[in-house]
């Protein structure tokens, strides 16, 4: 399976913000659209990636101020991206190996969509599932559904 399934299933909103708003304005947004992070995008080209883990290391625990904070400050600028045809057990190294959540999906210097790390195991279990009933039905002698 490659990235493009995932994102023919999820769809492939992205939602984008700019590194001038203060992350609080930041956090707003992503709870409003229920995320767990949102991309830096300028003249349409990825600059970062803000997500509530660098709201927690970098704005919670050393006390500063959200509301008073700009997200260029905190933002995630080590991107790491992957393309629609690329493999999910690729995604999954890159997300296991770099100890990140969030992998943006570009093509021809376009982002395309968003995959989390939630989105590639729901897709890698529901395809172990298919393989499981089937293997069940073959060695049952039945047909798979």
């Amino acid at each position: 399976m490659t990235v493009n399934q995932i994102l023919s299933v999820k769809g492939s909103d992205v939602y984008s913000i700019v590194s001038t708003i203060t992350v609080y304005e930041a956090l707003r947004i992503m709870g409003e659209r229920n995320v767990g992070a949102v991309l830096v995008i300028e003249d349409n080209v990825l600059k970062g990636i803000l997500s509530e883990r660098d709201y927690a290391r970098k704005i919670a625990l050393k006390n500063k101020s959200s509301r008073d904070t700009l997200v260029h400050e905190i933002m995630d600028t080590n991107l790491v991206t992957v393309k629609p045809t690329d493999k999910l057990d690729y995604c999954m190294n890159l997300i296991t190996n770099k100890r990140i959540r969030h992998l943006p999906v570009v093509q021809d210097n376009q982002v395309v969509g968003v995959i989390s790390i939630g989105d590639l195991v729901k897709t890698i279990m529901e395809n172990q599932k298919h393989i499981i009933d089937y293997l069940d039905s073959y060695i049952a002698g039945t047909k798979a559904q």
